[in-house]
């Protein structure tokens, strides 16, 4: 698993299908995606997200803290007939001061399940959004069986050991170590485990900070497990879906679509 990570193409191209065959079309049961659309990613990475939308004729802006990922994106985006219409910004997000009330449409795409003050993320992303915008997130509930993210190990067991993330601080940095994880795939790997996020959490947000939820798939297989392994997505079962907290220890994905009002 650890080999697509360091494949900048191959990376691009797995985000390019997934949304274009999943994301889109769920966006687009709510909200119209045409030219007219401003499209912000955070943390885009190297953008492959945003081509989909590029293609449509939407106006893209993408912003990361990686300068190496954004300057792979331009080289990617580069030759696209529509490269004039998109921007990729190496900064960080809370210091870029132009964008206020912006955006039709933000794409956080596994991304908020790494970030450390999640509220106050959320509280910013209502000053990018323009009146009638929408914001859609994807992310991996941390009770799942991947929700560590340790498909990265270097250990071949250890990336496909399904929810051994969930075991007490102390004991997980001794497995870890136990089984030859650098210092630096450590201190990362304890990161995302202070800042993974629940589906619970993540809706309690929502609401704290005034947005409306527009539409939402929680998701048994992940959409993007069809580019990476194969396999064919499932969403959860709707009952198991309505049970707090044990929907996480089975939902690899959840898919969100949240407004600051109805008037979309």
């Amino acid at each position: 698993m650890q080999k697509r990570h360091l494949d900048p193409l191959r990376y691009i191209h797995e985000q390019i299908f997934t949304t274009q065959k999943y994301i889109v079309p769920f966006i687009q049961q709510v909200k119209k995606i045409d030219e007219s659309v401003q499209v912000l990613e955070i943390g885009c990475g190297e953008a492959g997200n945003l081509k989909p939308f590029l293609d449509l004729g939407c106006k893209c802006t993408g912003v990361d803290f990686s300068t190496h990922k954004i300057e792979q994106g331009r080289e990617f985006f580069s030759t696209h007939s529509f490269a004039r219409n998109i921007r990729l910004i190496s900064e960080d997000i809370y210091e870029t001061k132009e964008f206020h009330s912006q955006f039709d449409l933000i794409i956080v795409r596994d991304v908020i399940e790494h970030i450390h003050d999640q509220d106050k993320f959320l509280a910013l992303m209502k000053d990018l959004l323009a009146p009638g915008g929408v914001a859609f997130f994807a992310f991996p509930p941390w009770q799942n069986p991947f929700g560590g993210h340790q498909q990265i190990c270097e250990s071949k067991l250890l990336s496909s050991l399904p929810y051994f993330h969930l075991l007490p601080v102390p004991l997980y940095r001794v497995v870890l170590k136990m089984f030859g994880e650098k210092e630096g795939k450590v201190a990362g790997l304890l990161e995302i485990k202070e800042t993974g996020i629940s589906l619970e959490r993540f809706e309690r947000l929502v609401i704290k900070n005034g947005y409306v939820q527009l539409k939402k798939i929680l998701y048994f297989v992940n959409p993007n497990y069809e580019v990476k392994f194969g396999l064919k997505p499932r969403k959860l079962v709707s009952f198991l879906g309505k049970i707090p907290y044990l929907r996480n220890y089975f939902s690899t994905c959840g898919y969100y679509l949240i407004s600051k009002g109805t008037n979309i």
